[in-house]
């Protein structure tokens, strides 16, 4: 089968190639895969951590090819969404059937294969924190793929939605009409406390975000895209004058059981317009090199769609 693998020869790590088909287990489903979408992590961690040839990839939406043997998931012919360790940039992906999701028939399968990691993540992050009716809910680097659909998730969910960006002249309207109420350059620039955070960069962004938690309030650390060390002053864990039982909570969607509900609602909101999958670039996946240099480059704010064809 065609697909991209890592070659660290070339300037963006990675060539179109050809690779052995995958062979499922009993419980995987075969997936002919039509797209998929770049998350920062995968492309910054993933490619140079990989060995030459691998089959990288996380994100993928396409067709059942082969229905899984021990008979759970899908039927043949149905459109999936699926998510992984590996092996998505492909034309072929063998996956568990509970990390697939069921997609509306007709859905643009480019805009569902960015729900897996951006929009699954969201949803977990913020049903971490708790109801958010009424809630304040500060989401950093919300102009991400998780950032975006936390944004959207969380006003959907009647919280008050304080957006941070780190340039909120250029990305504040865009934000805002996402559902942002409020849109800061710095999490520390919010206004007032918070019961919520959903942190999407880490390091020194991750502490003031922590700063800013109400009493009982939680952080959920989803992203360390900084790459910088968490480095928290003396007394920023004190629990005294208001900042009893706030709570730092580690993320990692792939421990956190059966993706299929989640994935098949966001594939279902996607297809029908409810929520926007925020594509800022999107072509054929012999373009990859060019989508990998401006995701690393910081020139894309949203989501990286590749056809796969």
């Amino acid at each position: 089968m065609r697909a991209l693998l890592i070659d660290h020869s070339t300037a963006s790590g990675l060539r179109l190639g050809e690779a052995p088909d995958p062979v499922p287990e009993p419980h995987q489903a075969l997936v002919r895969v039509h797209a998929t979408s770049l998350n920062f992590g995968e492309v910054k961690h993933g490619i140079g951590g990989s060995a030459d040839g691998a089959v990288p990839g996380w994100d993928a939406a396409g067709v059942v090819e082969r229905a899984a043997a021990d008979g759970s998931g899908p039927a043949v012919g149905t459109s999936v969404v699926t998510v992984g360790l590996g092996g998505a940039w492909a034309e072929s992906r063998a996956v568990d059937t509970s990390a697939l999701g069921v997609v509306p028939e007709g859905a643009d399968l480019g805009a569902i294969s960015t729900v897996p990691v951006a929009g699954a993540s969201a949803v977990r992050a913020l049903r971490r924190i708790g109801p958010l009716l009424g809630r304040r809910v500060l989401v950093t680097g919300a102009t991400g793929g998780v950032g975006r659909y936390a944004v959207q998730l969380a006003r959907r969910a009647s919280a008050h939605v304080i957006a941070s960006t780190g340039d909120p002249a250029r990305h504040g309207d865009g934000l805002r009409a996402l559902g942002a109420h409020e849109v800061v350059a710095h999490p520390g620039q919010a206004d007032g406390l918070v019961d919520g955070v959903v942190d999407n960069v880490g390091g020194p962004q991750l502490v003031a975000a922590f700063g800013k938690l109400a009493p009982h309030g939680t952080l959920v650390a989803v992203g360390h895209g900084t790459g910088e060390a968490e480095t928290f002053p003396f007394g920023a864990l004190f629990g005294n004058d208001g900042r009893h039982d706030r709570a730092l909570v580690t993320f990692y969607l792939l421990d956190g059981g059966d993706l299929v509900p989640d994935l098949t609602w966001l594939a279902g909101r996607v297809a029908a317009g409810d929520l926007d999958p925020g594509i800022s670039w999107r072509g054929g996946w012999e373009r990859a090199d060019e989508a990998v240099a401006a995701l690393m480059e910081g020139r894309l704010h949203g989501k990286a769609v590749l056809d796969v064809r």
